[in-house]
């Protein structure tokens, strides 16, 4: 068990400290004024390290060639490393639940993988917000013909799954709740590794839904046919965010690059290219701003 755990470790480590290429679906030009921002250490290795899980469009995924990352998230972060005159090189982080320890023993200088900003998150890292998050999605097999809702009164007594690490796993926790505050029986709340293996359990049967941002879920609808989704729920969460090691040095000059990108229009035009630019900020908040 010592030995597969190390062979298992190593493997980890090394994928982790592999740079994967990027498609960006736009460029940006520099600004000098925001590149002086840089800290010392960054501008002196010439690149920005960058973490994420590949999941599924249009967040963060691997094009058809299956080594070429592509999305929202590659696209904003690239852009904001040429805002500010410095390369981005991508690591996979072979999954969510590695991103934070990635970050906090400084493997990666942020990670984008549609991180909500939670409190409970903010004590371990920092964030510099950059997409309105509240607008969430439940998928079903169009055969169950599950008729549209908006609560989650709708799957009372239901199984519904969800990601791990994520705060769709907190959502059901406290709607079940609620669902017995009620008299209603709870939801049974199945957690997944990650969003395609939701979804594939919902395509196979193994599962009658699957919670997740409405974004990703909505796309995966167009894709699969058999799958509908059936509910659209509004909550009021802080946005996905940059992540960083608490205290980075290079949070002032992200979130410049972010509210610059904002200012000229080329953050919306991204976001417009992926079909989801009902989720755009006015602006770019870090930590504790961002709960304001």
């Amino acid at each position: 068990m010592t030995l597969l755990a190390l062979v298992m470790a190593t493997h980890f480590a090394n994928a982790a400290d592999v740079s994967v290429p990027t498609d960006s679906s736009l460029h940006v030009d520099a600004d000098a004024k925001l590149k002086s921002l840089l800290p010392p250490d960054i501008t002196q290795r010439g690149y920005i390290v960058a973490g994420t899980n590949p999941n599924t469009p249009p967040t963060t995924f691997f094009k058809e060639d299956n080594k070429t990352l592509a999305g929202r998230e590659i696209d904003i972060m690239n852009a904001v490393g040429e805002r500010l005159g410095i390369k981005v090189q991508w690591r996979d982080t072979g999954g969510f639940d590695n991103i934070i320890p990635g970050l906090k023993t400084g493997r990666y200088d942020v990670a984008l993988s549609n991180i909500n900003a939670t409190q409970t998150r903010l004590k371990q890292v920092d964030f510099v917000g950059y997409y309105n998050a509240s607008r969430l999605g439940i998928i079903s097999l169009k055969s169950a013909s599950i008729a549209p809702f908006t609560t989650f009164d709708a799957v009372c007594g239901k199984e519904v799954g969800a990601g791990a690490g994520t705060t769709q796993i907190m959502r059901l926790e406290q709607a079940s709740k609620a669902c017995e505050a009620a008299g209603k029986q709870p939801i049974k709340v199945a957690v997944f590794p990650d969003r395609p293996a939701g979804v594939q359990a919902v395509v196979s049967g193994r599962v009658p839904m699957f919670f997740g941002p409405y974004e990703g879920l909505s796309w995966q609808t167009k894709l699969i046919k058999p799958l509908a989704l059936s509910g659209e729920i509004h909550v009021d969460d802080a946005p996905v965010s940059v992540a960083f090691p608490k205290d980075s040095p290079l949070e002032p000059a992200v979130q410049a690059a972010l509210n610059s990108l904002i200012k000229d229009g080329n953050y919306q035009k991204i976001l417009d290219h992926w079909g989801i630019g009902f989720g755009a900020v006015t602006e770019a908040k870090r930590n504790e701003e961002i709960f304001k």
